[in-house]
């Protein structure tokens, strides 16, 4: 599990012939707005041997419309039905749809742009890894407002990728991963029944906790917009850790890894010694007495990637809200 070491590192490399098919997983939902944008993003990507998948969750817009166009121009793509259970579930059910057969797949966001080699940089990463090896990309974004002006960069995390900091925090935006077999035999295995809080979380715990790699990307992939109609934003600035934190007080964070810990435990035995460990004591302390969650925290080395963050889980500890 690493961080790739600059952004220079993923975006100079030489170009080399690339063969492996990706599935592309992309859930929409009245999205027709900036799905178009989205859409020839990928039909301009550098890595050309992919197809789309499409799981619309019953939209009411021309999304329908949008897709069948595009389908018409390209015939790289087919459309499903989603459950029409949330985001969550949408996604759940193409990562676990097993008719749906690649050698890497990427999750992609109805309103976004890729650069235009996000595939061939991730392919170019994970294709250095063992096939039998469970393995995830993901990266930082640029972040863009409705009319696509850029306002930032997700935030930078440093620290190593790791089930210890899985647990508790997602490094990965989902927009931005791209996964091999491996790693969706995992989630077949598991299925599309369970109920964790977001998939993208999910897959970073699952991965990391089975003995997979993590690769983080510190170079933006593609553009990330942030609009009113987000379901889950960038999380960036002041104002946006102070709701985290006050979430922490109020329980959510707690009901969060409740969930977590539930919809991971029909993979406990696939996860490595150490990570089933950590596994066992953080569902076992977090409801065990003050100073058994403190000692409990400080032997495991659960932790989060920031200062602040980490002081938040340690409050979170001492107020019985992990």
């Amino acid at each position: 599990m690493k961080l790739m070491e600059s952004e220079e590192r993923v975006t100079n490399f030489t170009e080399s012939k690339l063969c492996d098919q990706v599935a592309i997983l992309m859930c929409t939902y009245n999205g027709a707005h900036y799905l178009q944008e989205q859409l020839d993003s990928i039909e301009n990507q550098k890595y050309k041997d992919w197809y789309l998948y499409v799981s619309d969750d019953g939209s009411k817009d021309s999304t329908p419309d949008i897709l069948y166009s595009f389908k018409v121009k390209t015939s790289q793509l087919r459309i499903f039905q989603g459950p029409k259970d949330g985001f969550c579930r949408n996604f759940l059910s193409l990562i676990c749809d097993s008719a749906i057969k690649a050698d890497y797949y990427a999750l992609s966001d109805q309103d976004d742009i890729w650069y235009e080699d996000k595939l061939s940089r991730a392919i170019k990463v994970l294709s250095d890894i063992s096939y039998e090896t469970p393995a995830l990309y993901c990266s930082r974004t640029k972040l863009i407002d409705e009319r696509n002006n850029e306002t930032g960069l997700s935030p930078l995390f440093k620290r190593t990728p790791g089930f210890r900091n899985a647990l508790v925090q997602n490094i990965g935006s989902g927009n931005t991963m791209v996964f091999n077999h491996a790693a969706r035999r995992l989630m077949l295995e598991v299925g599309s029944g369970i109920n964790p809080v977001v998939h993208d979380w999910f897959l970073y715990m699952v991965i990391s906790g089975c003995g997979g790699v993590v690769i983080y990307d510190l170079g933006p992939s593609l553009r990330y917009r942030q609009h009113t109609a987000n379901l889950i934003g960038a999380n960036t600035g002041f104002i946006a850790r102070f709701k985290r934190f006050g979430l922490m007080l109020f329980g959510m964070h707690r009901r969060w890894n409740t969930h977590n810990i539930e919809a991971l435990s029909g993979l406990r035995e696939k996860l490595t010694p150490e990570n089933r460990y950590i596994y066992d004591e953080f569902s076992r302390f977090r409801n065990a007495s003050l100073w058994n969650r403190l000692v409990g925290l400080y032997r495991t080395g659960i932790y989060r990637q920031t200062l602040a963050g980490n002081v938040t889980l340690w409050l979170a500890a001492l107020f019985k809200r992990l």
